[in-house]
């Protein structure tokens, strides 16, 4: 099957541009988390009223961004702040449309599933990560914590395209069936969404443990939702992923499960979930220990995404680097 190697070359265009984007949009989020709010302090001023009499009034005033933040007191937006907020989602967006025609073109130059590998693996993960992120940012006030989440999403992506990168080719015989499109876009889908609550679990930990370093987070109340409710939807697709790669299993090497190495972790990962989201509705588990919970679960996935394939040796290992 031949290549298209010009629009290989424009998805490699499209997908570095993307990183761009990104790091730049990240860099306005971190604006935004440093300058967001300014803080309103009451201030006490004296006021005479009669002859001989005097009445004491607190008068609300702006403190300079730089100045020590205390966690229960009242805080305006920065309108500056604000406006390249706004700007670093439209960058978002800009990029996630790159990136998607960095995939889009990757499978119209190789006339298959743009996922075939650990670096369009990766990007696909990644892509669905920051899709993810935007949809969440129209349900909760979340904004300038994008930096905390395109972090990881750039760490991965540089990663992808200097160390995983994979010129464009058909891949591996194993490989050609239609469960390539079902079982691994399902374990990416469900992948890459998990990624947000794992970042927004860490955050919640910092802002219950170490509030004097975390002022400007969100809310606790609103860090924990944001990741339980995201868990919730990620989890029946991942779930649906691994069945789908035993159903594929047991089509290619005769046997559902064998207990493979990242079929292991896959598991392990799968229960770790389970049990995040049953401690949630039936034993009342919230907070820190729900958040640590659902970060093992995350670290489990990176763990799987990265060692499995790239150390050991096992079933997966054709996935190719």
């Amino acid at each position: 099957m031949d290549v298209n190697e010009t629009l290989s070359q424009y998805s490699d265009w499209c997908y570095g541009i993307a990183v761009g984007a990104y790091v730049v949009a990240m860099l306005f989020y971190l604006y935004e988390q440093a300058f967001g709010y300014k803080r309103r302090v009451a201030v006490r001023t004296r006021e005479l009223v009669t002859v001989g009499a005097s009445a004491e009034s607190d008068e609300l005033v702006d403190e300079p961004d730089d100045a020590t933040d205390v966690a229960d007191e009242p805080r305006e937006r920065n309108g500056r702040a604000e406006r390249i907020g706004k700007l670093a989602v439209s960058l978002t967006v800009f990029g996630v449309l790159l990136h998607f025609s960095a995939l889009a073109l990757r499978g119209l130059a190789t006339q298959r599933a743009p996922w075939g590998n650990m670096y369009e693996f990766g990007a696909l993960l990644c892509l669905v990560a920051v899709t993810t992120w935007l949809v969440v940012l129209r349900k909760y006030p979340v904004r300038h914590l994008g930096v905390w989440v395109l972090l990881p999403v750039i760490a991965l992506m540089f990663l992808g395209g200097v160390v995983l990168y994979t010129t464009a080719a058909p891949v591996q015989p194993a490989l050609q069936s239609y469960w390539l499109v079902i079982h691994v876009f399902s374990i990416a889908l469900g992948s890459g969404m998990v990624l947000v609550p794992g970042v927004v679990s860490v955050l919640y930990l910092l802002k219950v443990r170490k509030p004097s370093w975390a002022t400007r987070l969100p809310d606790a109340t609103v860090l924990d939702q944001v990741a339980y409710r995201t868990t919730v939807f990620a989890f029946p697709i991942y779930t649906a992923g691994v069945i789908f790669g035993a159903i594929w299993a047991e089509e290619s090497w005769g046997r559902f499960w064998g207990w493979d190495p990242k079929e292991t972790v896959a598991f392990i990962a799968w229960v770790v979930y389970a049990a995040y989201l049953h401690s949630r509705a039936t034993a009342g588990w919230r907070g820190g220990r729900a958040a640590v919970i659902n970060i093992v679960g995350f670290a489990a996935m990176i763990f799987n995404l990265f060692f499995i394939n790239l150390v050991t040796t096992g079933l997966h290992s054709y996935a190719g680097v």
